[in-house]
């Protein structure tokens, strides 16, 4: 039996190359370093170096937030239905449902359920980016509701963090009409004086923007966050003038009094509870 001949370069023998094993490395956006995936993870995904946010999915944020073991879920079977008939370019709406299932795990563009967060008990709602850009439709804009009403009947506070690329084409009229229904909800839970803290996650933009996101008693976002109605590219080719330096990021919307504060996630569950024991005094 032959022997497999060695590589050799100048005389010298050469070992054979190692495979680098997939999705053990990430690219940071914001500094282009290379990074240790486990790294970037075990800092809550976010940068070690530039302090960049990645994006994450509705299951990682509610690990991140909430105390060990406490999400109870609430309607996470509720799914939805396709009220057009929706088709483009030969994809169906149900299939694209179906398609996202099977990427992001989850039933629909928002979790919501029960936790403690340091001790302190809320009602949760975290929308999944994974899950058609997070956009809102009617299951998402009924689970929204049904979570309000939850905090309503039970006096706790409501936290939501959005993440969403605003209201579900797919779904036309219907969609829209959830921002006046998720708007209305929330004038039911200030006349019961409930504390309502929304978090916006990068991007925060359409429907969601021009509704229930930017209606809470607090609007904490995270760094750099895109927050936005129409997108800037959308705004400079409508208007036809130069955009400011940093347009629709947190900290442009913080200096000009559009949200409240800005808070690493590192820091948000902290800040979350300091904020509940301040209006519960």
């Amino acid at each position: 039996m032959t022997k497999k001949a060695k590589a050799t370069w100048n005389g010298f023998s050469l070992k054979p190359r190692k495979e680098m094993p997939e999705g053990l490395w990430v690219r940071c956006p914001g500094c282009e370093h290379m990074l240790y995936k486990s790294a970037v993870q075990k800092n809550l995904d976010v940068c070690p170096s530039c302090n960049y946010h990645f994006r994450i999915g509705a299951t990682d944020r509610i690990r991140y937030l909430v105390d060990e073991d406490t999400f109870q879920p609430i309607l996470e079977e509720m799914t939805s239905t396709d009220p057009l008939d929706f088709q483009f370019r030969g994809t169906t709406y149900k299939d694209r449902i179906r398609a996202d299932e099977q990427k992001s795990g989850a039933r629909e563009a928002i979790q919501i359920g029960k936790a403690f967060i340091k001790g302190r008990g809320v009602v949760l709602g975290v929308m999944e980016p994974n899950f058609l850009m997070g956009s809102m439709g009617a299951v998402v804009g009924e689970k929204f509701c049904v979570a309000v009403e939850k905090a309503i009947d039970e006096s706790l506070p409501l936290i939501v963090v959005s993440c969403s690329g605003g209201a579900r084409m797919h779904e036309g009229v219907v969609s829209l009409g959830q921002m006046a229904k998720t708007s209305a909800a929330l004038a039911r839970f200030n006349d019961r004086k409930g504390l309502f803290i929304s978090v916006l996650a990068d991007p925060t933009t359409g429907g969601v923007t021009a509704s229930f996101a930017m209606l809470g008693d607090v609007i904490i976002a995270e760094p750099k966050a895109l927050i936005a109605f129409a997108g800037p590219r959308t705004i400079a080719e409508t208007i036809k003038v130069e955009l400011p330096e940093g347009f629709q990021t947190a900290e442009f919307l913080l200096e000009h009094g559009f949200v409240d504060m800005i808070v690493d996630r590192k820091d948000l569950r902290s800040e979350i509870a300091r904020l509940i024991d301040y209006t519960q005094k």
